[in-house]
Parts: C-alpha cells; sequence; structure tokens
C-alpha cells in the first residue's frame, strides 16, 4: 500500500536500506539517527586532523547491493566509486613468515604451495571447494531468504538431498574440520579467522561458517571513502525517493496501541506517528527496555554468555616502518586457541592477533605514503562493556601487548601515536545494551544461525533490521537485513489491506520468500 507511514529508528546499513526500498515505492519514511551523520556502525572519527573509518573496512558480495541500488531506482556504480583488490590480505607470523591470499584462487594456492608445501596447496583446494558448496547451498535459501529453523531450511533445499544437508556440517566447529585440510596449524589459524567476521570464536563456530572464506574469494572491493561513502550513498538515494533524516536525535520510545506499533517518541518529547515502525538497534536494546515498557515483549534478549565479540579498536594516524602492508593485514600471535581462552576469561588476549586496515595503502601494492597514514587495528575482546570498567592501566597494558604482537612480525608504530582508543566501555555507550558486543549474538553452536531475530516481531507492525538480525554481522548481511525487513513490511501490509486487521502475537503467520518467522 502506497503512503504507509514508517518510521525508521536508526541510519545504520539495514535501516539505510529499507529507508531507499521503500521510500522507492511511494511510502512516507522518517529516519531518525541519533548521530550526525548516516552509517550505524559505519562511522568516521576524526583523528590528528584527519577523518578516519571506525567501522566495518572488508567490503564483498557487490551483487547484493548492486540489487538493491537498481531495486531503488539508482546506479551503484553512479554515487560509489570502487576497484577490486588484487590482494585480499598479507598475513604474518613472523619477519619471515608471510603469505598473501589474493583475488586470483590459483595464485592464492601457489602462494600456500609456496608457503607450507604442495599438500597445503591440496588443502586449499579442497578446504575452497567444500566452503562454496555450502555457500552455494545456503546463499539463496538462508542469507537471502526469511528466517527459518532447520525443518524449513530442509524443505527450501529439498528434502531429498540428505547428503547436501549433512554436507553442511553444523555439527562440527570450524577448527576441527580446518584440521582436515591443513596440518600447518598457521594455515588452521588463517582461515579460522574467519570465524571472527561475525564475532565468534573457531573453536565453538560450527564448520558451516567456512562459507565465509568463500565470500571474500568472490572479492573484496575498496570503497573510495571508505564504507562509510556507502552508508551516505544510501541516505542520498533515500533522501531522492523522498525519505526524511532526523539527526542528532535519539528515540526514547517505541509507541504501541491496541497491541500495535504506532509511532516513535524522541529524546525531545516529539511524537512522530507511523503506520509501521522498523528498529535498526540490536534487538538486545528492544528487550532490555531501551524503547519503553510496551516495546519489550517484542523480541527476547541475548543473555552476556552468548554475545558476540567485542575489540579493543586504535584509529590511528601515524608513520609506520619495518612491514609492508597493504590495505588488509592480520599479523598473528603464536597461540590461538589461548586468545580464545583470555577473552573466555573475561580480558582482552595477553598475546593477541591483530588486525590492520592501512586505509591510505592500494588494491595490490605496500607502498606507504609519505608521512602519516590512516590506520584502524583491531584486537578481538569480551563483550563485557557494561559489567567491567576497563581502567587506564588495562588500556595502556592492551595496547603495549598490541605494539608488541605488530614488532614480533616487524612492523614499528611511531610512538607516541596520535590514535583515538575504543573499548568495549565505549562500544557499549554507542550501542546500549550489548555490553559492546559488534556483531549481535555469537555464531556458537549449531542452533545460533537460527536463533537471531527475525524481521518481523511480536509486536505487530514493529520489525528489526541490521546486523543483530537475520542473516547476521557484516556489510552485506546487514544490508540483506534491511530488505528483508522492507519485504516483509510490505507483505504484511498488502495482507492485511485485503482482510479485516486483527492483532496476533507474532503479526501473519504466512509464508513466502520475503516473509521471516517470529524470532
Amino acid at each position: 500500500m502506497p503512503d504507509t507511514r514508517v518510521a525508521i529508528i536508526g541510519a545504520g546499513i539495514g535501516g539505510l536500506v529499507s529507508a531507499a526500498l521503500l521510500a522507492a515505492r511511494g511510502h512516507a519514511v522518517t529516519v531518525i539517527e541519533k548521530e550526525k551523520t548516516p552509517g550505524g556502525k559505519v562511522r568516521r572519527v576524526p583523528v590528528d586532523g584527519v577523518e578516519i573509518d571506525g567501522g566495518p573496512t572488508v567490503f564483498t558480495l557487490r551483487d547484493v547491493f548492486d540489487e538493491i541500488f537498481d531495486s531503488a531506482g539508482a546506479s551503484l556504480d553512479d554515487h560509489v566509486t570502487m576497484r577490486r583488490a588484487d590482494v585480499l590480505a598479507r598475513h604474518a607470523w613472523s619477519p619471515d613468515e608471510r603469505l598473501d591470499l589474493f583475488a586470483d584462487p590459483t595464485q592464492s594456492e601457489a602462494a600456500i604451495g609456496d608457503f607450507a608445501g604442495a599438500r597445503a596447496a591440496r588443502g586449499f583446494r579442497s578446504f575452497s571447494a567444500e566452503a562454496k558448496r555450502i555457500f552455494d547451498l545456503l546463499d539463496e535459501n538462508f542469507l537471502r531468504a526469511s528466517k527459518t529453523w532447520p525443518p524449513g531450511l530442509m524443505q527450501r533445499i529439498g528434502l531429498w538431498r540428505i547428503g547436501a544437508l549433512i554436507a553442511l556440517r553444523p555439527y562440527e566447529s570450524l577448527w576441527q574440520v580446518l584440521g582436515e585440510h591443513f596440518q600447518d596449524p598457521r594455515l588452521q589459524q588463517l582461515f579460522g579467522r574467519y570465524s571472527t567476521y561475525c564475532g565468534s570464536s573457531p573453536f565453538q563456530t560450527p564448520a558451516t561458517l567456512m562459507l565465509i572464506a568463500h565470500v571474500e574469494q568472490q572479492g573484496v572491493w575498496l570503497v573510495d571513502g571508505g564504507i562509510s561513502a556507502l552508508a551516505q550513498a544510501l541516505a542520498d538515494v533515500a533522501e531522492q525517493n523522498g525519505a526524511q533524516f532526523r539527526y542528532a536525535v535519539g528515540v526514547n520510545e517505541i509507541i504501541v496501541e491496541n497491541g500495535k506499533a504506532a509511532g516513535v517518541r524522541l529524546a525531545d518529547g516529539e511524537h512522530i506517528p507511523a503506520d509501521t515502525v522498523i528498529a535498526n538497534a540490536d534487538p538486545a536494546a528492544i528487550a532490555h527496555g531501551r524503547f519503553g515498557e510496551a516495546a519489550r515483549k517484542a523480541v527476547r534478549g541475548t543473555p552476556p554468555r552468548r554475545r558476540s565479540l567485542s575489540a579493543f579498536t586504535w584509529l590511528a594516524h601515524a608513520k609506520t616502518n619495518g612491514f609492508p602492508m597493504v590495505r588488509h593485514n592480520v599479523f598473528f600471535s603464536p597461540d590461538y586457541r589461548q586468545e580464545f581462552r583470555d577473552i573466555n576469561w573475561g580480558g582482552p588476549p595477553r598475546d593477541p592477533s591483530v588486525y590492520v586496515c592501512a586505509q591510505d595503502r592500494g588494491a595490490s601494492d605496500g607502498e606507504a605514503p609519505d608521512g602519516r597514514e590512516r590506520l584502524q587495528i583491531i584486537v578481538n575482546a569480551p563483550a563485557n562493556g557494561d559489567s567491567h570498567d576497563y581502567i587506564e592501566m588495562e588500556r595502556e597494558r592492551c595496547s603495549t601487548h598490541m605494539m608488541e604482537s605488530l614488532a614480533r612480525c616487524g612492523l614499528e608504530l611511531e610512538r607516541p601515536m596520535p590514535h583515538h582508543l575504543a573499548t568495549p566501555n565505549e562500544f557499549e555507550a554507542l550501542f546500549p545494551s550489548t555490553g559492546g558486543a559488534l556483531y549481535g549474538q555469537a555464531s556458537h553452536g549449531w542452533a545460533a544461525s537460527f536463533l537471531r531475530q527475525s524481521a518481523r516481531t511480536r509486536i505487530p507492525g514493529l520489525y528489526c533490521a541490521g546486523g543483530s538480525t537475520h542473516p547476521g554481522a557484516g556489510v552485506p548481511m546487514a544490508a540483506l537485513s534491511g530488505r528483508l525487513a522492507a519485504e516483509t513490511l510490505m507483505q504484511d501490509r498488502a495482507s492485511t489491506a485485503s482482510s479485516p486487521r486483527k492483532a496476533m502475537a507474532g503479526g501473519m503467520s504466512m509464508r513466502s520468500a520475503t516473509t521471516a518467522n517470529t524470532g
């Protein structure tokens, strides 16, 4: 139905996609964002006179965004310029142990063979084939479709394809299955790290998530202006389609009338009436009453033990020396298992692996810019920002451990280093009720992906979108969640338009490729 009034809480990627698609179809969309700019976790932070991307840095599954922009009556290429990276990432364990993965898998295979021998190269081939099989099974049936439970997934894939279902390997850990492909522990560590893309441990994540490696092998794109330029492009398209944006004001309450979402109340007391509401926020914030008591029942809460990883993140403008970085670089610790033990015990690792995004480096070479360069440096940490206050001594200790890990692999950073440090405490302040978890629920155990919040909630007219909602964390997954929220909303509006309205717990129960179950 055209001219439906839609209030969207949060201008993260999921909310922006919903806004662009719904506005393109004639709905009256208002987006309310507590920050001054769009993006949510996709943000830029001023440091030493420059702006540094402080959110996601890896852009994959470009086709998802091509389709979204096209559906919104626009072209991605008209709004964002990007180029494909020749080197996916550079990995190091010491000054003499370096391995690049390439956009061309034959180059990656050759590099792995040179690094660890012919058997490792064959292992990469078998691993890549298995990752592709899993991705192909789940791409259209789960990742780009509404959330379902295991029986529903079996039906989508085909009940007769029992072998295909078993091939998803949900009951084995990623680390265990990596051992079937790679004897070299460094390669297990490298490919096990993909579990951290959704904030999880490779020792607890099901092997199903090896599909993330295939996603990256399909292409990593370097966006001019960073991922924040993509967020701004989505906001521009939404505005061109008629959406209105209210920045620098938060939402205090989701208004519920007669058992149905009926608008929002802003922090300044203003009431914005709406026929439907999309919450582009972590469902934990709704469950904990951050948007009012009436909305709490809409979703399940996330117990702290199920939270995904948080991080210590340094946004630095610094001179570097010694290591020929590319855009994406990973410096591994000698004991990956101990890292996750430290996190489970409630603190950042004492000897961490470190990710460095060198934001001024090119797509394929390691040429350093003159003078200082913009860096985002990440160390995984527990999501305990609401229960533990990281005092200055702990922050300094973690900074020292990070510097030592980089130096062990040959990278030196200038000292003192102009930087901004965010810990789980800062991330909890930015994303309340999460403890600073950056990826929603952790993907631990075979059922984790089925337990994520779906687009539809228990309150009719209230929907969820974002990286904490199905299908999961990451820029393309958040975008897909926004598309699913828009499609589910339109499906529900169309079905209620032709029948007497009746409030039903969990919303309408009809099934389709674009209808999400209550979760």
